[in-house]
């Protein structure tokens, strides 16, 4: 078996919004790192006693006293917050820390700049699904972290499926269509369910109707591994059948355009956050 890379080393969390608390608890859940061994700072001191009293991790009140104790430290704080944070922290990271970035929009050039000490960068993309371990979540490295995926892989393996993505274009639109993309889908959803509950299903019936279609569908396509989703879609439509004829409104009203012009507008604002934090 091959011995943990992460194995006794102390992870620390600068922000535990959202996302942060979904890998903390991601990586207790999982066993993958002890709680003792996990420890976190946020501005809101009430959300860090909370998780203390709830997940048994340490919490300190200051990022300095953090990263005295920690090797591998995990930027969670909100990318417009970035600079503020870290630029008066910065000399206290050194070559010897680990730092993981899940900052949309924050290259890896802009944490360079910042923290010109660390040689070890990565970026990382996860969604909330992580929680369950169901999260598409990737990843790129600093040139000067090559080698170091494996530690990458590990620690972001008990959020889900990990995808290495080269930084730009394919890292941009992995942020959209899985890390946002999540928020695009509750959106479907949603619309999904106030139909139901217009044409007389009560919310509760209408949510579940909702949730058990999207769910059965990703299950077939994720148990048929020989075929593509367009083949799976051919054996639900039958020529001037019900679904064929939803299917042919949904592209007279060019909802594939609507969709991809709505990814692209997501890649503009995660370029505009990358330009107004550093």
């Amino acid at each position: 078996m091959r011995a943990s890379l992460l194995n006794n080393k102390k992870i620390g969390f600068i922000g535990t919004g959202n996302m942060g608390q979904t890998i903390i608890r991601a990586l207790i859940n999982t066993n993958k790192v002890s709680p003792t061994n996990i420890i976190a700072t946020n501005r809101t001191l009430g959300k860090l006693q909370k998780l203390r009293s709830q997940l048994g991790i340490d919490v300190v009140s200051n990022t300095d006293e953090l990263l005295n104790q920690c090797e591998v430290i995990v930027l969670g704080m909100k990318p417009q917050d970035f600079y503020s944070a870290i630029e008066p922290v910065a000399s206290y990271f050194s070559s010897q820390h680990v730092v993981v970035s899940i900052l949309a929009g924050i290259s890896i050039k802009s944490l360079q700049k910042v923290l010109p000490n660390v040689r070890t960068l990565i970026r990382a993309m996860p969604n909330t699904a992580g929680t369950m371990g169901q999260s598409v979540v990737g990843y790129c490295l600093a040139e000067s972290a090559k080698g170091m995926e494996g530690l990458a892989e590990e620690l972001l393996e008990p959020l889900g499926y990990v995808v290495y993505a080269e930084e730009g274009e394919a890292f941009e639109a992995l942020t959209v269509a899985c890390s946002s993309g999540i928020g695009f889908v509750f959106e479907l959803m949603i619309y999904w369910q106030e139909w139901l509950e217009d044409h007389g299903f009560e919310p509760k019936t209408a949510q579940a109707m909702t949730v058990k279609t999207f769910l059965g569908a990703s299950l077939l396509v994720d148990q048929s591994e020989n075929m593509s989703i367009q083949e799976l879609q051919n054996k639900v439509i039958s020529k001037k059948g019900v679904t064929a004829a939803g299917l042919s409104s949904m592209g007279e009203l060019e909802v594939e355009r609507a969709i991809r012009y709505s990814f692209e507008k997501a890649v503009l604002r995660d370029r505009e956050l990358g330009q107004i934090s550093v």
